[in-house]
């Protein structure tokens, strides 16, 4: 009976652990492309994808990291504006895209619907991309605000991490 509940107690560990690491449980995020009412006739992606992975879990918080290849869509990304809350990447959008005026938003996690707040977006407009990651309204399992942990640029596409408390 003790190597039982030695072994329910493990799993039940185990579980728990899995179940705290859930809010940062991420992969293939699909931003679907709304164009702009006004330019419908402009070539615009109808969805991209950008990828995010939880590190490894840490007692007290968790971290995922994200990135973006948008290189056929854009180059040259730099991060353009930031603050304790969000950062904004810009690209000049190649020729193809270069009259796209729309927004995008997170609509698929790994094929699922993701009907969460959408704190990645994007803008196309005025012959380039904007692509936002914003912790405004995103909170934690304590009720914190999530924070951004690193944003740059690797290989000419954006990058970054973002976290919180468990």
């Amino acid at each position: 009976m003790g190597r039982l509940t030695r072994s329910l107690t493990g799993l039940g560990i185990t579980a728990l652990a899995l179940l705290t690491t859930l809010p940062a449980q991420a992969g293939s995020l699909e931003m679907q492309v709304y164009p702009a009412i006004d330019t419908q006739t402009a070539r615009c992606p109808e969805s991209v994808t950008v990828n995010e992975k939880p590190q490894p879990y840490r007692e007290g918080g968790y971290t995922i990291d994200g990135s973006a290849n948008l290189s056929q869509l854009a180059d040259r990304f730099t991060v353009a504006s930031a603050d304790e809350f969000s950062v904004t990447w810009v690209g000049t959008l190649k020729p193809a895209y270069r009259q796209c005026k729309a927004t995008a938003r997170i609509v698929k996690n790994d094929d699922e619907a993701y009907l969460s707040n959408s704190y990645l977006r994007l803008r196309f407009t005025g012959g380039k991309v904007y692509l936002i990651l914003d912790m405004t309204g995103m909170s934690d399992a304590n009720g914190l605000t999530t924070a951004i942990l690193r944003k740059g640029v690797r290989n000419g596409n954006p990058i970054w991490s973002w976290g919180g408390t468990d």
